[in-house]
C-alpha cells in the first residue's frame, strides 16, 4: 500500500500540474571532493517519491502510509524522528548552494489517529519542512483539491 500511495500522488502531480515537473529522482550526497571515494559507496540512495520544480523553487514531497503517522515521545504526540531527518537529508542535499529554495513536506495518508499532522511549515536551518495529512477517505474531487492546495501553497504562497 506505502508504493501505490506515493504513486498516486506522483501520477497526479504528473497528469493534473505538469508545469510543476513532478519527477522521482536520485538525490546525489553533497559530498566534498575531499571525501574518502571509498565510503562514499556504502551511503544509502536518496530515492524520493514527489519532487515538483518550478522556476527556482522545489518542493520534495515525501509520502507516508503508515497506521499511525504519530508516535508517543514523553506522553507528546510527535513527528516520526526518521521521517524528519529523512526529508532534512533529501532537501540539505538537493539544495547544495543553501538558498532556502528548496522545502520538504512529510505528506502522510490520514488514520483515524485524534492528533494528526497538519501545520504550518517551520524553518529549519534555511529550509521549510512541513507535514501535512491526504486524507484518503473522501469523493476523488476533495483529494485533488488537497493536493491541489499543497500546490498552490507552496509554489504561489510559499508555503509548504
Amino acid at each position: 500500500m506505502e508504493r501505490l500511495y506515493e504513486r498516486f500522488v506522483l501520477k497526479y502531480y504528473e497528469q493534473h500540474h505538469h508545469e510543476l515537473n513532478p519527477a522521482a529522482p536520485i538525490i546525489d550526497w553533497d559530498c566534498s571532493e575531499e571525501s574518502d571515494s571509498r565510503l562514499i559507496q556504502y551511503l544509502p540512495k536518496m530515492k524520493t517519491d514527489i519532487v515538483l520544480t518550478k522556476d527556482n523553487k522545489t518542493l520534495i514531497i515525501d509520502a507516508k502510509y503508515y497506521s499511525k503517522s504519530m508516535i508517543e515521545n514523553y506522553d507528546k504526540a510527535t513527528l516520526r524522528s526518521a521521517h524528519l531527518y529523512q526529508i532534512f537529508a533529501y532537501v540539505k542535499n538537493m539544495d547544495t548552494s543553501n538558498t532556502g529554495n528548496v522545502s520538504g513536506l512529510l505528506l502522510y495518508a490520514k488514520t483515524e489517529e485524534e492528533v494528526f499532522p497538519d501545520g504550518e511549515p517551520f524553518v529549519i536551518s534555511g529550509n521549510s519542512i512541513g507535514a501535512k495529512t491526504l486524507d484518503l477517505n473522501k469523493e476523488f474531487k476533495e483529494i485533488a483539491a488537497q493536493l491541489d492546495k499543497i500546490a498552490r501553497d507552496y509554489f504561489e504562497n510559499n508555503t509548504a
